[in-house]
């Protein structure tokens, strides 16, 4: 069988309460460029008459994030099986000293922000959207020996977790990282 060769994730769509407010938090907040709008009254892949907006943000280095505003159906919701911290957008910021500074903007919109939380081989800062969506900004602080070794031990920390249901300490180096606060 001939395997598929991904380019690249072509955009990632979640719904939004209000399309046009959706896009004004996107750009202010995040310095997002407004792609693109496609608006139709019935779904082209199932032919339903449900009409809708589907809007475009450019999240940089060719990666988009969209949204569908949804008149017809039913108040949107969230996953009620899921714990709240796993669903969220993450989206990747040059420095730690950028996620700083992002946060000083976030807040000063009047948005509540946790962090900096230090996940040992990255910072990150989480915040909501108008939406709900959890959003995280990220500042990778590993170096390349440290990701090379992470990627490493990734297939066995899967069969074992596959296996026990428990958390693997094949990269337990990281841990105590994250718990002494280091960053490279």
């Amino acid at each position: 069988m001939k395997a598929i060769n991904l380019k690249r994730i072509h955009h990632v769509a979640y719904r939004c309460r209000d399309a046009k407010q959706t896009v004004e938090f996107y750009q202010r907040v995040l310095g997002m460029d407004f792609v693109l709008a496609i608006a139709e009254d019935q779904v082209p892949s199932t032919k339903a008459p449900d009409p809708y907006m589907h809007v475009f943000l450019d999240a940089g280095m060719g990666n988009v994030l969209a949204f569908f505003e949804l008149p017809n159906s039913p108040a949107m919701g969230f996953d009620d099986n899921t714990p709240d911290w796993v669903q969220h957008i993450a989206f990747e910021l040059e420095s730690v000293d950028a996620l700083l500074s992002a946060k000083a903007v976030i807040e000063a919109e009047g948005l509540d922000v946790i962090g900096p939380t230090n996940h040992g081989i990255f910072q990150s800062i989480y915040f909501r959207d108008p939406n709900g969506h959890r959003l995280e900004l990220v500042a990778n602080s590993c170096n390349e020996e440290e990701m090379t070794e992470l990627h490493r031990v990734a297939p066995a920390m899967l069969d074992e977790w596959s296996q026990t249901g428990k958390a693997p300490k094949h990269a337990a180096w990281l841990h105590q990282k994250e718990f002494n606060g280091e960053n490279t």
